[in-house]
């Protein structure tokens, strides 16, 4: 299941995007993000049914993903997003 984490507003869609199926919960994510933006909780909250260990979306941080997610955010000079680059089974994807 895609679990989106963020929000729209006039100035466009900043969702961070978590595959529930692919995530294993390992953190590594968690420890990647400078900005703290990530946890690993133990049942995913999206999917009553899970009960696997999964990573969110810190919730009071849901409303900032645009300016938390921001400095890490990839230009031409930069590498992708380290919490992508640090999420083996690929999980994590940003919307912009």
């Amino acid at each position: 299941m895609l679990a989106n984490h963020g929000y729209s507003d006039g100035s466009g869609s900043y969702f961070i995007t978590i595959d529930t199926d692919k995530c294993n919960g390992c953190g590594d994510c968690v420890e990647a993000c400078p900005a703290r933006v990530f946890q690993v909780v133990d049942e995913d909250p999206n999917d009553p049914m899970s009960e696997e260990p999964v990573a969110i979306v810190v919730p009071d941080k849901k409303k900032k993903v645009k300016y938390e997610c921001g400095p890490c955010k990839p230009s031409t000079d930069r590498p992708p997003l380290p919490c992508v680059q640090a999420c083996k089974p690929g999980a994590i994807s940003h919307s912009w």
